[in-house]
């Protein structure tokens, strides 16, 4: 599982819508190393900063724009090595991880009123897409835990395992993006609070 890989994020139309386990000391120490950047709205009003959303938000497709995305990159440090018996095990295992969180941000001063509206309205985005990076993250954790010790019999050159390997990296993902995918929906169901969000926002509540 490499390369750069991306997770479910906060579509503006939704609305409508055998494994052994080797010594501690296999594991390495890590953390994901997690980032915020922006992209510029206009509008003074709750009203032109959602539809600036729309206009500006990251692009998902040829037509679809989100208000905020979430994506990752993960790379592995794995070492397979061939055992006596003639099978092939991964001795370590380390990720590297680094999340990226794609938020909006108004271009101009906001009034008072607009400005309580809009806190209220990033801080709960921010708060959403934390919840896609911490599935993330538990992504990760459950492919170290799969990997470490993980051997296949009969493989001195080790072929067969890195193929049994990406079948159940792929299970693990398919997982993941279900996960996401899940979590949107509520999110974005009839009162449910990206949507209230949504709606608190242009009403400047």
């Amino acid at each position: 599982m490499q390369g750069k890989l991306v997770t479910s994020d906060i579509r503006l139309f939704a609305m409508a819508m055998c494994i052994a386990f080797l010594p501690a000391t296999a594991y390495a120490d890590w953390q994901a190393v997690e980032t915020a950047k922006t992209y510029a709205i206009a509008g003074t009003s709750g009203a032109e900063l959602y539809d600036s959303i729309g206009e500006r938000g990251p692009l998902l497709g040829p037509k679809v724009r989100a208000i905020a995305h979430t994506d990752f990159k993960l790379t592995w440090t794995r070492k397979y090595e061939p055992q006596p018996d003639g099978a092939c095990m991964i001795t370590v295992n380390i990720p590297k991880l680094a999340i990226t969180y794609t938020l909006p941000k108004p271009s101009a001063q906001l009034p008072a009123s607009t400005r309580k509206s809009w806190q209220k309205f990033i801080a709960g985005v921010e708060a959403h897409e934390r919840v896609h990076g911490g599935y993330i993250k538990d992504m990760v954790k459950e492919i170290e835990a799969v990997s470490v010790g993980f051997s296949v019999p009969d493989d001195p050159k080790c072929g067969k395992i890195r193929v049994e390997l990406t079948k159940r990296l792929g299970e693990i993902s398919n997982r993941e993006r279900q996960k996401n995918s899940d979590f949107d929906r509520v999110e974005f169901s009839d009162g449910g609070n990206l949507q209230l969000l949504v709606l608190k926002l242009v009403r400047e509540e």
